[in-house]
């Protein structure tokens, strides 16, 4: 089986999550897809990355989440997340997918 991008799982996690808060209005059910995309990815980037590695790409995926909901009242909810997914999975393929 083809090994999945870690930064298409990122970008999938914070677009996905936001997707699913806001559509059934459930904040939870978009924690939930958040975290459980980011467990995947942690256990991937440990592999590929090392320590330090996962936990800068930890530390750029939590602060895309934090970090969009002040950008979203600039630019928008839709382009903030966007934008944050974005620069999530171009670090996760230049730390971690590049090198597998």
């Amino acid at each position: 089986m083809a090994k999945i991008p870690t930064a298409a799982v990122a970008a999938t996690g914070l677009v996905g999550g936001y997707a699913a808060a806001r559509f059934t209005r459930r904040r939870p059910l978009g924690g939930a897809v958040l975290a459980a995309a980011g467990a995947y990815c942690a256990r991937e980037w440990r592999k590929t990355a090392g320590p330090k590695g996962t936990a800068a790409l930890l530390t750029v995926y939590v602060a895309g989440f934090g970090g969009s909901h002040p950008l979203a009242k600039k630019i928008g909810a839709w382009p903030s997340v966007l934008s944050v997914a974005a620069l999530s999975a171009g670090t996760a393929y230049v730390l971690s997918d590049r090198k597998s």
